[in-house]
Protein backbone atom coordinates (compact mmCIF):
# COMPACT_ATOMS: atom_id res chain seq x y z
CA UNK A 1 0.00 0.00 0.00
CA UNK A 2 1.50 3.75 -0.74
CA UNK A 3 -0.24 6.37 0.95
CA UNK A 4 0.49 9.22 2.30
CA UNK A 5 -0.99 11.85 4.74
CA UNK A 6 1.10 15.42 5.28
CA UNK A 7 -0.30 18.40 6.84
CA UNK A 8 1.84 21.29 6.25
CA UNK A 9 2.39 25.53 4.95
CA UNK A 10 3.51 26.23 1.64
CA UNK A 11 6.42 27.51 0.94
CA UNK A 12 5.61 29.50 -1.93
CA UNK A 13 2.93 29.80 -4.51
CA UNK A 14 1.95 26.97 -6.34
CA UNK A 15 3.77 26.09 -9.78
CA UNK A 16 1.03 25.94 -12.47
CA UNK A 17 1.40 24.59 -16.40
CA UNK A 18 -0.86 22.98 -18.17
CA UNK A 19 -0.46 20.09 -20.68
CA UNK A 20 -0.24 20.38 -24.16
CA UNK A 21 -3.40 19.02 -26.57
CA UNK A 22 -6.76 18.93 -26.85
CA UNK A 23 -7.73 18.23 -23.44
CA UNK A 24 -5.25 20.31 -21.59
CA UNK A 25 -4.85 19.59 -18.15
CA UNK A 26 -3.62 21.36 -15.12
CA UNK A 27 0.10 20.31 -13.39
CA UNK A 28 0.35 22.30 -9.78
CA UNK A 29 3.75 21.60 -7.96
CA UNK A 30 4.03 23.03 -4.71
CA UNK A 31 5.93 22.14 -1.57
CA UNK A 32 5.36 21.56 1.67
CA UNK A 33 7.05 22.60 4.78
CA UNK A 34 5.92 19.55 7.17
CA UNK A 35 6.94 20.10 10.83
CA UNK A 36 8.50 17.05 12.48
CA UNK A 37 9.73 16.79 16.35
CA UNK A 38 12.79 14.66 17.11
CA UNK A 39 15.45 14.69 20.78
CA UNK A 40 18.84 16.14 20.20
CA UNK A 41 21.40 17.01 22.55
CA UNK A 42 20.21 15.61 26.07
CA UNK A 43 16.58 15.18 25.57
CA UNK A 44 15.79 18.52 24.37
CA UNK A 45 12.36 19.30 21.92
CA UNK A 46 13.36 21.19 18.82
CA UNK A 47 11.59 21.80 16.11
CA UNK A 48 12.93 20.89 12.28
CA UNK A 49 11.00 20.50 8.87
CA UNK A 50 10.91 18.88 5.54
CA UNK A 51 10.29 19.91 2.55
CA UNK A 52 8.27 17.60 0.70
CA UNK A 53 7.53 18.21 -3.08
CA UNK A 54 4.01 17.75 -4.38
CA UNK A 55 2.01 17.41 -7.92
CA UNK A 56 -1.72 17.43 -8.29
CA UNK A 57 -3.40 17.17 -11.84
CA UNK A 58 -6.33 18.06 -13.46
CA UNK A 59 -9.06 20.12 -11.17
CA UNK A 60 -6.79 19.45 -8.41
CA UNK A 61 -4.11 21.85 -9.90
CA UNK A 62 -6.39 23.90 -11.04
CA UNK A 63 -7.80 24.08 -7.32
CA UNK A 64 -4.13 24.53 -5.93
CA UNK A 65 -3.49 27.36 -8.23
CA UNK A 66 -6.56 28.99 -7.51
CA UNK A 67 -6.41 29.03 -3.65
CA UNK A 68 -3.07 28.26 -3.02
CA UNK A 69 -1.02 30.48 -1.12
CA UNK A 70 2.54 30.94 0.10
CA UNK A 71 1.56 30.01 4.06
CA UNK A 72 -1.39 28.53 3.43
CA UNK A 73 -1.74 25.51 5.77
CA UNK A 74 -3.42 22.52 3.58
CA UNK A 75 -4.12 19.14 4.16
CA UNK A 76 -2.52 16.42 1.82
CA UNK A 77 -3.25 12.77 1.13
CA UNK A 78 -2.09 10.77 -1.91
CA UNK A 79 0.39 8.38 -2.58
CA UNK A 80 4.28 8.36 -2.89
CA UNK A 81 6.08 8.61 -7.01
CA UNK A 82 9.50 8.17 -7.87
CA UNK A 83 11.30 8.53 -11.00
CA UNK A 84 14.68 10.05 -12.43
CA UNK A 85 15.99 12.16 -15.45
CA UNK A 86 18.91 13.08 -16.59
CA UNK A 87 19.81 16.96 -16.73
CA UNK A 88 21.83 18.87 -18.86
CA UNK A 89 25.16 18.37 -17.94
CA UNK A 90 24.51 14.64 -18.15
CA UNK A 91 23.87 13.95 -14.07
CA UNK A 92 21.02 11.27 -13.70
CA UNK A 93 18.70 13.34 -10.74
CA UNK A 94 16.50 11.05 -8.69
CA UNK A 95 12.87 12.17 -8.18
CA UNK A 96 10.74 11.88 -4.77
CA UNK A 97 7.08 13.85 -5.23
CA UNK A 98 4.26 12.92 -3.69
CA UNK A 99 1.24 12.89 -6.00
CA UNK A 100 -2.17 14.50 -4.72
CA UNK A 101 -5.28 12.53 -4.84
CA UNK A 102 -6.89 14.50 -2.51
CA UNK A 103 -5.98 18.23 -0.83
CA UNK A 104 -8.05 20.80 1.74
CA UNK A 105 -7.46 23.73 3.78
CA UNK A 106 -6.08 22.56 7.46
CA UNK A 107 -7.21 26.01 9.11
CA UNK A 108 -10.05 29.02 8.73
CA UNK A 109 -8.75 31.81 6.28
CA UNK A 110 -8.89 34.08 9.45
CA UNK A 111 -6.98 32.45 11.67
CA UNK A 112 -3.90 32.25 8.87
CA UNK A 113 -3.90 36.28 8.65
CA UNK A 114 -5.23 38.26 6.94
CA UNK A 115 -4.25 37.83 3.31
CA UNK A 116 -4.48 34.00 3.86
CA UNK A 117 -0.96 33.53 4.14
CA UNK A 118 1.07 32.75 7.33
CA UNK A 119 2.45 36.24 8.84
CA UNK A 120 4.88 34.28 11.97
CA UNK A 121 2.17 34.41 14.19
CA UNK A 122 0.79 37.00 16.44
CA UNK A 123 -1.04 39.01 13.49
CA UNK A 124 -4.45 38.04 13.87
CA UNK A 125 -7.30 40.06 12.73
CA UNK A 126 -9.19 40.97 16.61
CA UNK A 127 -12.27 39.35 17.12
CA UNK A 128 -15.63 40.91 17.03
CA UNK A 129 -17.18 41.64 20.25
CA UNK A 130 -20.64 39.96 20.39
CA UNK A 131 -22.49 36.91 21.80
CA UNK A 132 -19.30 34.82 20.71
CA UNK A 133 -21.32 32.94 18.29
CA UNK A 134 -19.58 34.08 15.32
CA UNK A 135 -21.85 36.93 14.36
CA UNK A 136 -22.06 41.07 14.93
CA UNK A 137 -24.41 42.08 16.77
CA UNK A 138 -26.57 44.33 14.57
CA UNK A 139 -27.56 47.72 16.55
CA UNK A 140 -31.45 48.88 16.80
CA UNK A 141 -33.01 51.15 15.28
CA UNK A 142 -30.71 50.71 11.85
CA UNK A 143 -33.27 49.08 9.93
CA UNK A 144 -34.31 52.24 8.19
CA UNK A 145 -30.87 52.18 7.16
CA UNK A 146 -30.78 49.46 5.33
CA UNK A 147 -30.88 49.54 1.64
CA UNK A 148 -33.34 46.45 1.46
CA UNK A 149 -36.47 45.21 3.51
Amino acid sequence: MNKVILMGRLTRDPEVRYSQGENASAIARYTLAVDRRFSRNNGGDEQSADFIGCVAFGRAGEFAEKYFRKGTKVLVTGRIQTGSYTNRDGVKVYTTDVVVEDQEFAESKNSSGNDGGYTGGGNRMPEPSGAGDGFMNIPDGIDEELPFN
